[in-house]
């Protein structure tokens, strides 16, 4: 049975949802430091209203049973520092546009609004820095290559804004905040493969985005421990 028809919770806890993530693994050791994932711009479009849910399946709004429009993307991937080492308990943040190219933001006029759509989402990093969501391939809009905005957060600390591009997308070299970044080593850090996923009855995807910060986990440790309060309180903060 697809994970579409999963019972809501259930589907958010199972395993299952989780079985894109097998195909991808990650060294145990690491012989050089990891080139560091680019920062880019948070854009004018970051949530002014957040959805009432936040989690990490955008496809299905609550209990609702009528999924978005867009072809299914399970995302994943690991934040790591710079040698490799996995870092738990922050929170990762995605915000995209529907299907249409609108996104959930008072001043977007892209588009006929998809209400099935959660438009953001987040998730707490596992022991292994693991995370995961179930989301939509991007899709371009007036002005912009196919992209998904993420930001990584701990103890209330913005630690990185990026966003991640589609590998190969021709549109890619035409936009503005991808071109700005400038230097080719630093561009692959921010793509990924969508992969088709064999055998899926709903021509599903998977990518792996794997988020190297530019601290180490010293530096972690001591973010932890300046009280700078709970990632929620980062959530209506633009960055």
């Amino acid at each position: 049975m697809s994970n579409l028809y999963l019972p809501r919770r259930q589907f958010l806890t199972s395993t299952a949802a989780l079985a894109a993530a097998a195909w991808w693994t990650t060294p145990g050791a690491f012989a050089e430091e990891l080139t560091r994932t680019a920062r880019t711009t948070e854009g004018p479009f970051y949530p002014d209203h957040l959805p009432l849910d936040t989690d990490n399946d955008l496809i299905l709004l609550n209990d609702n049973i009528t999924p978005s429009l867009g072809q299914i993307t399970h995302l994943t991937g690991k934040v790591l520092t710079a040698a490799g080492e996995p870092v738990r308990n922050a929170y990762v943040e995605i915000w995209q546009c529907d299907h249409n190219g609108h996104y959930i933001h008072t001043a977007n006029n892209f588009g006929e609004e998809d209400k099935n759509f959660q438009g953001y989402g987040r998730f707490l990093t596992n022991a292994k820095g693991e995370y995961y969501f179930r989301t939509i391939k991007p899709v371009p809009y007036p002005g912009r290559t196919p992209h998904i905005h993420i930001a990584v957060n701990k103890n209330g600390k913005r630690l990185l804004t990026s966003q991640i591009f589609i590998n190969g997308e021709k549109q890619n070299d035409k936009d503005g905040v991808y071109r700005q970044i400038g230097d080719e080593t630093l561009k692959k850090s921010v793509v990924a493969d969508f992969i088709a996923i064999p055998d899926s009855r709903l021509n599903e995807l998977a990518a792996n985005f794997d988020i190297i910060l530019g601290v180490t986990a010293i530096e972690l440790e001591g973010i932890e421990g300046h009280g700078l309060g709970k990632p929620e309180r980062l959530m209506n903060r633009r960055g």
